[in-house]
């Protein structure tokens, strides 16, 4: 277990430090510095990565979260994740929901405001999503 845990710690790490390195000024940049998420669209920048993971037993992970959106409180359960930050095997997220506004094709998902701790011991698939913008 401990190989798989410091195999997502490092995929994890990279993400988190793609996503802190994307912010406003930079994202215009074409130089070789520029950090890189999704795909270079003119006036587009990605500011996340959003992930999936699934334990042991192929059972798909969820959270649940409390939220209140637009004056709606929304409950429930999500498997859509951002990372903030990693550390010793410890993953801390932020819940990600599908955006209720279906007409924003720009940003799939939004941020519940609700934040998890995983342990990545007990994690055995990671699968990463199209990066996206979401507003933090």
């Amino acid at each position: 277990m401990a190989n798989n845990c410091c195999c997502f710690t490092k995929i994890l790490k990279v993400i988190d430090i793609l996503q802190r390195s994307a912010e406003k000024e930079e994202c215009f940049d074409n130089t070789c510095s520029r950090p890189f998420l999704g795909v270079d669209m003119p006036n587009l920048c990605f500011n996340t990565r959003p992930i999936t993971f699934y334990g042991c037993n192929n059972n798909l992970i969820t959270l649940n979260y409390d939220t209140v959106i637009n004056g709606e409180r929304l409950t429930g359960t999500s498997s859509v994740f951002r990372v903030e930050s990693v550390e010793d095997g410890c993953l801390v997220v932020s819940i990600l929901i599908p955006n209720p506004d279906t007409t924003d094709t720009i940003r799939p998902y939004i941020t519940t405001g609700n934040t998890a701790t995983i342990n990545l011991g007990c994690v055995c698939v990671l699968k990463c999503l199209a990066d996206t913008i979401v507003d933090l």
